[in-house]
Order: structure tokens, then C-alpha cells, then sequence
């Protein structure tokens, strides 16, 4: 996992040849405009979810304590303040139901080792390593989910 802020990207963005372009694509877009949804950019291989909703739980959002095989997320926030849950995928020991493929999520029972808070202009990169529970908040975030293939 990698938490830092915008300005400090060009740090990661030899990391794998798409996070680049997903650093890129949120310099280059008004993120204040652009709709919420789903966004190709780079077909399959990279995409992003426009997100704009009110934060949950604590415990809701780790009802979906959740880490992926195919893709690594890069979350970032454009308005709000977010609070994560996070714990290494090797530590978990209670997995809640099978792997889904199609959705690429695994869910897990665990509790995390950790929370951590995003704010405006700061992202997360997370790997299928990292397991986590987002959006917990009690107030309205926006933010962009990019999708990296792996």
C-alpha cells in the first residue's frame, strides 16, 4: 500500500506503466464535472469509477472488507474526507465466502490493523495484498477508483 498526495506522483508512476496514465487522466480532467460512473481509458486495462456518495460505517464498510487478484486499485479523493481499514491479505484468516471472478473480489471477516484518512488530492495505491474497507465517513465523498489491470 502507497498513501501520499498528488503532487508527489511522478514518485510512483514508474510503478506499472498504467498508473502514468491514471496520474495523468486526474491532472488533465475536471474532476468537480465529470459524471459519475464508469470510465474506459485505457480499454480494459484501465479504468476508472467517478463515485459521489454519502460515507458509511465503520462497520458497514467492513461488511465488504474486500482485496482483488486481478486488478490494484488507486483511489483518490477529490472532495471529502475518507477513512480506510486496512490489514495484509497474509494475516487474514477468515474469508467470508469463495472468491468472486467476475467481480474480482475476495471478502474477508477479519478486523484491520489499521484505519487511515484520505483527503481532498490524496491517494491510495492498493495491491491485492492489501485488504481493505473504504468510504467510512459521515459526510459526502467524491472520488475517482481507478482499475489497473494487473
Amino acid at each position: 500500500m502507497i498513501i501520499d498526495h498528488i503532487h508527489a506522483a511522478s514518485k510512483y508512476a514508474n510503478l506499472n506503466p498504467l498508473f502514468k496514465k491514471a496520474f495523468e487522466f486526474i491532472n488533465k480532467t475536471d474532476l468537480e464535472s465529470i459524471s459519475v460512473g464508469h470510465h474506459e481509458i485505457e480499454g480494459k486495462d484501465l479504468r476508472v469509477i467517478v463515485a459521489e456518495e454519502h460515507g458509511v460505517t465503520e462497520s458497514a464498510s467492513l461488511s465488504e472488507f474486500e482485496c482483488h487478484n486481478q486488478h490494484i486499485d488507486i483511489q483518490f479523493c477529490i472532495s471529502g474526507i475518507e477513512r480506510f481499514g486496512w490489514k495484509p491479505r497474509n494475516t487474514c484468516v477468515l474469508p467470508l465466502g469463495e472468491y468472486n471472478f467476475e467481480k474480482d473480489v475476495l471478502l474477508y471477516n477479519d478486523k484491520p490493523d489499521m484505519f487511515f484518512t484520505l483527503k481532498e488530492n490524496q491517494f491510495v495505491i492498493l495491491y491485492p495484498e492489501d485488504v481493505h474497507a473504504p468510504m467510512i465517513s459521515d459526510g459526502m465523498i467524491r472520488k475517482l477508483i481507478f482499475k489497473v489491470k494487473i
